[in-house]
């Protein structure tokens, strides 16, 4: 669990709350039945026209990852390398064989097959860079999504708000009902900007900077298997990939 991401959270809705109840208001006014109707909604509505079911699948299934993220330890990954460029020297690349079901990423057990089965360097690279850009595209979509609903909430804060005020131009004759109608117009508003900059594009955010993390670990394995592929001395191995981590 990623206690920054959550307490970020957790302090976005207190800033709301504390801040409504200095201002002198009451944490009830924040709840309006019409103003949630129209943004929330109203910007679930967007997305579904806007992407395919597959693309928001992918996006709640990455959701999870703001608080729970993978653990990418490039260091790690390097010492992983190197053993195997021993191994391999040592037993040759059939040697490796049984590293392959040791792994549960599946992008390295399929880059240690590769190598197992006496692939040429550049068909390792060509492959696994294939994979990698495909990963990445489908990742980066799914952020994607987070980050459009933070383009698309606070617009239909400002419908809800233009709807409010409508309410309230229909009933100038009735000063009860000004009061109500002038705070639903606020509350759109809130929620709509509050969704926005506190939570989906924050959220985006988080997402892309994982997925750049993972997009360099697999570069990583990349180098690190081409190298093996080639013979290259484990020392030289380990130098080269070092630069990563600069």
């Amino acid at each position: 669990m990623d206690l920054v991401s959550l307490i970020g959270t957790i302090l976005a809705f207190i800033v709301i709350i504390v801040g409504t109840v200095l201002k002198g208001s009451s944490v009830e006014a924040l709840w309006n039945p019409a103003a949630f109707v129209i943004v929330f909604l109203g910007t679930i509505a967007a997305l579904l026209v806007q992407n395919s079911g597959k693309v928001l699948k992918h996006a709640m299934s990455m959701f999870p990852l703001v608080y729970k993220p993978p653990q990418h330890q490039p260091s790690d990954l390097i010492s992983r390398i190197v053993g195997w460029s021993e191994i391999s020297r040592r037993q040759g690349l059939l040697g490796l064989e049984p590293q392959i079901d040791s792994e549960s990423d599946t992008f390295v057990r399929k880059g240690l097959q590769l190598l197992v089965d006496g692939s040429e360097p550049e068909a390792i690279r060509g492959v696994l860079e294939v994979e990698v850009g495909a990963r990445e595209h489908h990742d980066l979509a799914g952020a994607k999504v987070f980050e459009n609903a933070g383009i698309f909430s606070p617009t239909m804060g400002i419908i809800g708000a233009v709807m409010g005020l409508m309410a309230v131009m229909q009933n100038l004759a009735d000063p009860s009902k000004l009061g109500h109608g002038i705070a639903a117009a606020f509350v759109a508003t809130i929620y709509g900007v509050a969704l926005a900059n506190l939570l989906m594009l924050p959220m985006s955010a988080r997402l892309k900077a994982l997925i750049h993390k993972q997009t360099q670990m697999r570069e990583i394995l990349i180098e690190g298997l081409v190298a093996i592929a080639e013979g290259a001395n484990p020392r030289q191995i380990e130098a080269k990939l070092q630069g990563y981590l600069a």
